[in-house]
């Protein structure tokens, strides 16, 4: 079968490319993929090439596909794994940790399994791993898709702790109730990361947010309101560090003087970690959650509070099979929203552009379905391109703002299913 992908062959070398697959052994299965978000990771994976830790040495005579945000449809099933698995299922994939005592995962080292493709061979390993996870998608495969990186902040949650004097053991997890700061936090990942901290199981009673962009404030100010907050029994304060004017002052301020219990800290700058820092109150804790490109990133830390006020810091990157499932689960049940996160949609012709690109183009996360072409498009366009008579688009968009617009701009399942129609996708 043939299947077209994008393939990585060196540094921000990306080629899209049609090529035949193998026949599935007995333990493979045959995908079809619907969508692949494109995630900051996958341009700091072009940015490296082989250099990248999970990138293969040989990527220049065996490139690999890229995307690892990804869910679609089972096609095919070796023998090995027809009673668990069945034709026709929606699943999504977890990257994590394909194979034992390497760095090598989907959407970094595979030449036939990688998420920016039509079609892909799973291997046994992330089978038998149970990386492989249905899910329900009249809940839309995009959102599917989302919930890798949702796994990425739930195992960030999960993974924080805090500690009694004198008893030797880790409390995982946020403080529940306690007091918590989401840093650099009004991008695709911390709309997220506030989302999951409103929703999920533990809640601290105020979450304090802070950005240096006003229009990013106001768009996550939009979905997670103070009111919709206060239904949760959390209190949300907004901050702009940028023109607060003594922005560390104000944070301390909202605690009670105490400081925070956890800080996440979402973008890979020396100050904000500093920041971070200062502000953790006793056993804080602060997790480091942005991955740098940096592999010399240092920042200070006070080690006269790591020893007298028991702070702790971490630094956690993706998320494992479980944070998934409580991700997809939290999302059929509609306490989770991964729409939050999402601007742009886009077909395969735009993905090289939009990945070597990504940080450049502004908004959230871009969802790209692979079975179409499409530019890539921010949702706050479809008016517009509705009523260009140049865009042969312009009847589908049309549709897209009407639907987009009864659910406060955010993009939906219904939304996907109009669009896949449109291509004569339907799954």
């Amino acid at each position: 079968m043939k299947t077209k992908a994008v393939r990585l062959y060196g540094k921000n070398d990306l080629r899209l490319e049609e090529f035949e697959l193998p026949k599935i052994k007995d333990d493979e299965i045959l995908m079809e993929v619907v969508t692949d978000s494109v995630c900051m990771s996958t341009y700091k994976e072009c940015q490296l090439g082989a250099e990248h830790e999970r990138v293969n040495d040989d990527i220049d005579i065996n490139p690999v596909i890229v995307g690892h945000e990804t869910a679609g449809v089972i096609r095919q099933v070796g023998s090995k794994w027809e009673k668990q698995y069945r034709v026709g299922k929606s699943v999504a994939i977890q990257p994590a940790a394909f194979i034992d005592n390497s760095m090598a995962t989907f959407g970094y080292s595979f030449v036939n399994c990688g998420g920016v493709a039509t079609y892909i061979i799973i291997p046994n390993k992330a089978i038998e791993r149970g990386c492989i996870i249905p899910f329900d998608s009249s809940r839309g495969f995009y959102a599917a898709s989302l919930s890798e990186p949702y796994s990425c902040i739930i195992g960030g949650a999960h993974a924080m702790y805090h500690t009694e004097k004198y008893k030797y053991e880790h409390k995982m997890g946020i403080l529940d109730g306690g007091k918590c700061a989401l840093l650099a936090s009004c991008g695709p990942m911390g709309l997220g990361t506030i989302d999951y901290m409103l929703n999920g199981p533990k809640k601290p009673s105020t979450l304090v947010v802070t950005d240096i962009n006003q229009d990013r404030i106001d768009r996550a100010k939009s979905i997670f309101s103070e009111e919709y907050a206060k239904d949760r029994g959390v209190e949300i304060v907004y901050v702009n560090t940028m023109t607060e004017a003594d922005a560390e002052k104000k944070l301390i301020d909202l605690t009670g003087q105490g400081g925070f219990d956890d800080v996440v800290v979402l973008a890979p700058i020396r100050q904000v970690i500093e920041m971070a820092d200062r502000i953790l109150g006793q056993d804080g804790c602060l997790n480091f959650f942005s991955g740098p490109i940096d592999k010399n990133l240092k920042a200070d830390v006070n080690f006269y509070n790591v020893h007298y006020k028991s702070a702790h810091v971490l630094g956690t990157t993706g998320g494992n099979v479980d944070d998934m499932k409580e991700c997809l689960q939290l999302s059929d049940e509609g306490k989770l929203n991964p729409a939050v996160m999402l601007t742009h949609i886009g077909g395969m012709d735009s993905v090289i552009d939009t990945t070597l690109n990504l940080p450049k183009i502004p908004g959230g996360k871009k969802i790209i379905y692979t079975g179409i072409d499409l530019e890539l498009t921010a949702i706050d366009d479809f008016e517009a391109k509705s009523k260009d008579e140049n865009n042969k688009h312009a009847d589908l968009f049309k549709d897209l703002y009407e639907i987009v617009k009864e659910n406060n701009h955010l993009w939906n399942a219904k939304a996907e299913q109009c669009l896949l129609k449109y291509f004569g996708k339907c799954q």
